[in-house]
């Protein structure tokens, strides 16, 4: 039971220093002050652990700098949803124990409340054109996994495939962006939110154009680029489909069955095009 309570108290003081780490770096000032309420009740839960087990516990080091660093580059909202994920753990753990011990009641309730409040208190901005990212992502990958795939056959070239894919990608990209921004418009009548999800969708774009891309730049054998691209697509689809599953609280499995499916079939259908097509005019290049 101590060691319990010892694995509990180093989480809470590992906790507290995250979220006190993340307020300093807050620029919202009603964040900032969340941030810091919550880190002092995880100070609180410590002291209230160490009144327990009469010992004082150093903070894990590690979760310490790899959450600050994933809350920076990621975002608050990924950080702070990917580490409460572990709050609910505990929580569990607590309910376990509040009846050996009364004073840890209260720590059932503080951790949920943790929870709600860190969802009322994130408004992140790139989160609000979450839309354009998928849109500009999911139409990079079953486009150009498509064109690949028959560009693969028909050409049989790595280097006319990368240079071909490339414009038809950022090609298409442009096309993407410009139509997201008169959409945006449409919808909105703000210019400036139309220049920025426009711009979310054609970097997007252009990323995931450039990640698929790649194999065929590196690599000599035509086919074995293919396979590469598709691997790096699922990979980008995984890790997608994973941020956005923890940022936005959706279903993670079916979306990214959903897009896999998608971006492999026509893949699928679009290698037996080029196929026909290489048959039908006699391609040989």
């Amino acid at each position: 039971m101590i060691d319990e309570l010892l694995a509990e108290q180093r989480n809470e003081m590992t906790s507290h220093i995250i979220y006190k780490r993340l307020s300093r770096k807050v620029r919202d000032a009603a964040n900032r002050e969340t941030l810091k309420k919550i880190s002092d009740n995880e100070l609180e839960h410590y002291n209230i652990l160490k009144s327990l087990t009469h010992k004082d516990v150093a903070p894990k080091r590690f979760f310490v700098i790899f959450f600050y660093i994933i809350a920076r580059f990621f975002g608050l909202t990924f950080g702070i949803k990917l580490m409460e994920k572990g709050e609910s753990d505990a929580a569990e753990k607590y309910r376990s124990l509040q009846n050996d011990y009364s004073r840890i009641a209260k720590f059932v309730q503080d951790e949920e409340v943790h929870e709600q409040e860190l969802i009322a208190m994130i408004n992140e901005e790139k989160l609000n054109y979450v839309g354009a990212i998928v849109l500009g992502l999911n139409d990079a990958l079953v486009e150009l996994t498509g064109a690949l795939a028959g560009f693969t056959f028909a050409f049989q070239n790595t280097q006319l495939i990368a240079v071909t894919g490339l414009i038809t990608g950022i090609s298409a990209s442009f096309s993407m962006a410009a139509s997201e921004y008169l959409s945006t418009m449409h919808e909105t009548n703000e210019r400036n939110t139309a220049v920025k999800s426009a711009a979310y969708t054609g970097i997007a774009y252009v990323l995931t154009v450039v990640v698929l891309v790649l194999p065929y730049l590196i690599l000599s054998n035509p086919f074995i680029s293919l396979g590469v691209s598709l691997a790096a697509a699922v990979l980008v689809i995984l890790v997608f489909n994973f941020y956005i599953s923890v940022a936005k609280d959706t279903q993670f499995r079916r979306r990214f069955l959903e897009m896999v499916l998608i971006s492999m079939g026509v893949s699928a259908v679009s290698f037996l095009i080029g196929m026909l097509v290489k048959s039908i005019f006699g391609l040989d290049i």
